[in-house]
């Protein structure tokens, strides 16, 4: 039967469906009508148009009922390709680069080839995170710029780069390895290793070979062959090779003992003088700045740049040497032109398609200069910490700072760098920042040439010396004193009130405007007496009706940009009023862009009175024809001074503008005393503040020399400017140390068999007891009890270059500031000659146990004579237990006298010769030396270094007693080899300490500093810097501080505003409390951060560092926490003044700083695979960056 087969439909679609729906209105109502179709609507066109709820519509489709979506169903929503698989090309890498070519050998004539030599390749892969050489290929366009903290730096211009040359000779010169005891059983970097000591293994199963039973008749050692020799015959022949000594030389005949040991003692020949130090090396090249460059114009036809002026000598002098590509230092007086110097490197760059970098130490002078160089050269670029104009120009300005931060991420732009100029650099004195102007300068590249400009300075030379490759060039500036000049009435001794000091303004500025000696700058130097001085003169109008309609214009169109309530500040207003008068204020704690209105309207001379603190003498070249100081004295930061020279002439220097005034003003206010004339003089003319080094280690530098192999931080110290006095003379002692190492070579070894095989005891022996005493001694000379004991009367043992245990008896005791003088009357011989070059110690040439246990005392060999001399604590030797009554007075009276050439053959008074013979006879009574003060029993010392020194001198005298080289014949002779040999040694120690590392004063504290990161987790046992530690590279400031936070979770689960008003303590620089109305949030916030301070202040307390825990934490600041907090939420600026005392100026530095540490979190936060802190970071300081705080420059529009 036949089966019927089953058709499967597929399922009717509803459109196929004989229906049709339609719509009734906008009701909502449908109908079915039986008539097949499209659904319709009763609507002639339709429902009415609306927007369809996107959010609703995916939430329903894609949240609500997911279960339509073909996750499973994937025939029809994916495809699929089969494959085959292949694991082992998983472990398939690209070949290594080939590190050498092969090079054919031709015949020079014929060209055939003679053969093949394998040549090394230089360069070969090299990358930004594997190679510090130029040669490496560029990084990725987006990281040209600011570089990468992953990438290496560029090969540092004070560091010479290692050839493959110097890397073969270094391996060859490597020391063997001992194969059986240098292995090493774990790898560096591993925390684990293999045991490879031998075991006892079992007997190998049969039919099966031990390796090594194999191996062990084979003689793999290589032995040598005489040793196997002196191995192999027995007896005698071995012991005359060993009692010989090694350089001995064969005995002569001599007819007695005497005339053996006399041809012993005439071959000691003294020893050879020592060589001469080679001249010292001179890098740096003082230019004579009187002498006139008349051929300026015939060596330079066509300068690169051109000036309305006729440049001065010491400019010229300068070209001259930028032409040559010289590195320049130009020290000379604000105001003297050295922005001239600065204007043609950057034209003679433009003109070579170079770049130049130019960096000031704080950013209000960087948007200064930007402002003018671009008005000037055009393509100029601008990069501080929240702006980037232009950074692709040829000329880019810049902080210290951020010029440091790219040179270790290794930025391209380094690669066209031609200049480099450091304007101020005596700002490398400052405490806080003068190690970054240090390394710099040793990280800047070989071919980087420096221009430096700084004020007057001493020892420009030696710093230009320092960096090698210089012309020194310095100008100075004229200075004159007039007689001293009075306005106003007499003021009376004592200081005056604001009352007082408002009458004496008054007076003096109508003076000065009588005598048109405006504009006037005004120097005091406490921030409230600016703005009470200033507030003071309100009576006082200086503008007239056409320049105060200017000043108006320009406040208006410059506060334009600030929103309404910015507008209505009470410092914008009344600065508004004071500059309306021609009156202005320049200080730190006024807000920015009024800061940069002052100074352009200054600039423009529509400022006629300003005063300022000593801020404004650092900012860019602003003069007035006359300069007045409100006080001479200072705060400046611990105690109240007087100005020093340097920071007088700086803001002294602003008095004169060039072209315009014939010679400038300087008056100083006696609202007080007058000063003393000696001060003055010490102030106006006293030589400036030497360039001092501040270099000092930080975490952040330590770091990122650590992740570079080939870099060392040792070699970071070496070159800083604090090590180069010690440095400096580093191949004169090169050189010594190959003389001397030649000098001992050729010196005969001294003779130590026999009786005299304790020589070289006995010479240890001796020089460690006179080291121990000596130490003693300085203790005792330390301390208070010894210093009694050196009272009048008392008997000494004098040892000096003119006195050789020579008894003496102090007459008189006198101080200086730094130590105590003791005037003494000392025993000596009788002059035979008056040259006194034939004068010296006598000091015995060869000492014997009775010369160096006791004090041999010198006694007079002819007739006895006696001297005053004034010895330090250092010459007196020992003090006895002797008090000899004198009469010091009559006795130096005497003395002085017969000094005098009219009564030099006066007989001595009877109390000098009393005094006289009572030393001669102690001195003949105590041949081997009197009875001296005991420091533990007689002068109570306890010190555990004087008692084991005691102890261990009477060990070394039992010692030196004892010895049996003294007594043989040959003793002087072979003493004074010894000698000169052990001599020549210790010379050579010292020589190499000097140029090792060890000598490094910096050295200790490195070690300690690489604990505190060893500890944390920042580097591992081996020095490899861990993730910790590159994340903590790309810090700015309290890199350990935030890198612990970041690692413990501290900021991730707070809100962006409490993480900004958290990290406001890093960066306050005014101390405070953070007040009770914090949310209890940032309060344990806030507790958090100084439990992580105070956990990193222990580990370094721990590791050895000198700061102390509370000295760590105490450089968090959190007085304003709240005020940054309110800000961060939309606060209005003008309402955070009620918030806290803090000067509006400070508030925004704070704010700025706050929001480039916030970008420096987000890249670290991206570093260590943290998404979502770096969000966080991110709206932080979007969140800070608004209204006034983050108003752009006037300078940069």
């Amino acid at each position: 039967m036949m089966e019927t087969e089953r058709l499967v439909l597929p399922t009717p679609d509803p459109l196929d469906l004989p229906l049709r729906a339609l719509e009734l209105g906008c009701t909502g109502r449908w109908e079915l009508l039986n008539v097949p179709g499209a659904p319709e609507s009763t609507l002639p066109h339709g429902l009415p148009p609306c927007a369809p709820d996107l959010q609703q519509e995916a939430e329903q489709l894609f949240l609500s009922s997911p279960a339509w979506l073909p996750l499973h169903g994937v025939e029809h929503s994916a495809r699929k390709w089969q494959r085959k698989m292949d694991p082992w090309s998983l472990l398939a890498t690209l070949g290594a680069p080939v590190p050498s070519d092969l090079q054919a050998q031709r015949h020079p004539t014929t060209g055939q080839i003679l053969g093949y030599k394998e040549v090394l390749l230089e360069n070969t892969n090299l990358s930004a995170t594997t190679s510090l050489s130029l040669r490496r290929p560029p990084g990725p366009a987006s990281q040209s710029l600011w570089g990468n903290p992953t990438q290496y730096p560029f090969w540092p211009g004070g560091m010479d780069e290692p050839s493959i040359t110097d890397l073969s000779t270094r391996e060859e010169a490597e020391e063997e390895i001992d194969f059986e005891k240098d292995l090493l059983t774990v790898p560096p970097g591993f925390k684990k290793g293999v045991d490879f000591a031998p075991k006892d293994h079992s007997a190998p199963a049969p039919g099966l070979l031990s390796l090594s039973r194999l191996l062990e008749p084979l003689d793999l050692g290589g032995g040598d062959e005489d040793e196997s020799e002196a191995v192999g015959q027995p007896g005698g022949a071995q012991r005359d090779v060993v009692s010989a000594p090694p350089c001995s030389a064969p005995l002569a005949r001599a007819s007695s003992l005497e005339d053996l040991v006399l041809k012993e003692a005439s071959t000691a020949v003294a020893p050879p003088e020592p060589p001469k130090p080679p001249p010292q090396e001179e890098w740096a090249i003082p230019v004579d700045v009187t002498s006139p460059v008349g051929d300026f114009y015939r060596l330079i036809p066509q300068p690169a740049f051109q000036w309305a002026f006729e440049p001065d000598v010491f400019q010229k002098q300068a070209i001259l040497h930028l032409e040559r590509h010289d590195s320049v230092f130009v020290a000379a007086h604000t105001s003297a032109g050295k922005t001239v110097v600065a204007e043609y490197a950057i034209a003679l760059a433009q003109k070579h398609m170079t770049r130049t970098i130019y960096t000031s130490p704080i950013k209000a002078l960087s948007n200064q200069k930007f402002r003018d160089f671009r008005n000037t050269f055009g393509d100029v670029g601008l990069l501080t910490g929240d702006v980037q104009l232009h950074p692709e120009a040829s000329c880019l300005i810049m902080t210290t700072e951020i010029l440091r931060s790219m040179l270790y991420s290794g930025s391209d732009v380094i690669r066209d760098l031609e200049w480099v100029i450091f304007d101020e650099v005596h700002y490398i004195n400052d405490a806080e920042r003068g190690v970054v102007w240090e390394e710099v300068l040793i990280m800047l590249p070989d071919h980087v040439s420096i221009i430096l400009l700084s004020a007057t300075v001493p020892n420009a030379l030696e710093f230009a010396d320092w960096i090698g490759y210089y012309a020194a060039v310095e100008a100075k500036k004229e200075r004159m004193s007039k007689h001293a000049q009075t306005f106003g009435a007499k003021q009376p001794t004592n200081q005056g009130g604001p009352a007082q000091d408002r009458g004496v303004y008054l007076s003096l500025l109508a003076s000065l405007r009588a005598r048109e000696q405006l504009p006037v700058v005004v120097f005091t130097f406490s921030r409230g007496r600016c703005d009470e001085q200033a507030s003071g003169l309100t009576s006082l109008d200086l503008t007239t009706s056409s320049e105060k309609s200017e000043i108006h214009l320009f406040l208006q169109r410059c506060l334009a940009r600030l929103r309404g309530s910015d507008r209505q500040l009470p410092q914008v207003l009344h600065m508004s009023e004071l500059l309306h008068r021609g009156l202005g204020v320049h200080h730190s704690g006024i807000l920015p862009i009024l800061k940069e209105i002052v100074e352009m309207l200054f600039s423009r001379g529509l400022v006629k009175v300003l005063f300022a603190t000593e801020t404004f003498a650092m900012g860019v070249n602003m003069p007035a024809r006359t300069v007045v100081f409100d006080s001479m004295r200072k705060h400046d930061g611990s105690t109240f001074r007087d100005l020093l020279p340097g920071e007088y002439v700086q803001m002294a220097g602003r008095a004169g503008r060039r072209g315009l005034d014939p010679t400038g003003t300087v008056i100083l206010l006696c609202k007080g005393r007058v000063p003393e004339m000696a001060d003055l003089h010490r102030m106006m003319m006293g030589k400036p503040s030497q360039l001092q080094s501040q270099f000092r280690l930080t975490y952040t530098m330590i770091l990122n020399l650590l992740r570079v192999d080939a870099l060392r931080v040792e070699d970071m110290m070496k070159r800083s400017f604090s090590e180069f006095p010690s440095r400096k003379d580093s191949k004169a002692h090169e050189q010594a140390l190959a003389e001397l190492t030649k000098r001992l070579g050729a010196l005969e070894e001294p003779d130590v068999t026999g009786q005299l095989v304790d020589l070289p005891e006995y010479y240890s022996w001796g020089e460690e007891l006179t080291e121990t005493r000596s130490l003693i001694q300085r203790r005792i000379m330390e301390s208070v009890n010894g210093l009694k004991s050196l009272s009048v009367g008392r008997v000494v043992v004098v040892k000096s270059r003119e006195h050789h245990n020579a008894l003496g008896v102090i007459l008189q005791v006198s101080s200086t500031s730094t130590s105590r003088v003791f005037t003494t009357l000392v025993l000596c011989d009788k002059p035979m000659s008056e040259d006194p070059q034939q004068k010296g110690p006598a000091s015995p040439d060869v000492p014997y146990p009775d010369d160096l246990v006791g004090f041999k005392l010198f006694l007079p060999e002819g007739p006895c004579d006696h001297t005053v001399a004034k010895l330090q604590p250092g010459d007196v030797a020992a003090i006895t237990t002797k008090v000899l009554r004198v009469n010091g007075e009559k006795i130096l009276e005497d003395f002085s006298k017969r000094q005098q050439p009219k009564f030099k053959k006066d007989p001595p008074s009877a109390a000098v010769t009393t005094a006289v013979q009572e030393l001669l006879r102690l001195a003949q009574a105590h041949l081997a030396g009197p009875p001296t003060l005991d420091p533990v029993n007689d002068l109570q010392l306890k010190d555990v270094s004087v008692v084991e020194g005691g102890l261990r001198a009477r060990k070394l005298e039992e010692l030196i007693r004892g010895a049996q080289c003294v007594h043989s014949p040959r003793f002087p002779a072979q003493y004074v080899k010894l000698r000169e040999r052990m001599q020549i040694q210790k010379e050579m120690e010292r020589l190499r300490f000097l140029l090792s590392d060890q000598s490094l004063l910096l050295l200790p504290e490195y070690h300690q500093r690489v604990e505190v990161l060893r500890t944390l987790g920042y580097v591992d046992e081996a020095g490899t810097v861990k993730l910790a530690g590159r994340v903590a590279c790309a810090m700015s400031s309290h890199e350990l501080l935030l890198t612990e936070l970041m690692f413990d979770n501290a900021l991730s689960a707070l809100r962006p505003e409490e993480i900004a008003a958290l990290l406001s303590g890093l960066v306050c620089q005014s101390p405070g409390d953070p007040g009770d109305q914090l949310p209890s949030t940032l309060k344990q916030g806030v507790e958090r951060v100084q439990a992580v301070a105070k956990r990193i202040g222990e580990v370094q307390v721990a590791c050895g560092l000198n700061q102390t825990v509370e000295e760590f934490v105490g450089e968090l600041n959190f007085g304003l926490v709240e005020v940054v907090y309110e800000w961060a939420r939309g606060m209005p600026f003008s309402e955070l003044a009620g918030l806290s005392g803090t000067p509006e100026g400070l508030v925004v530095r704070c704010i700025q700083r706050l929001a480039e540490m916030c970008r420096s979190l987000r890249g670290a936060a991206r570093l260590v695979g943290e998404p979502v802190l770096g969000a966080k970071m991110e709206t932080a300081a979007t969140l800070l960056r608004r209204d006034i705080v983050f108003a752009a420059s006037l300078y940069t529009q």
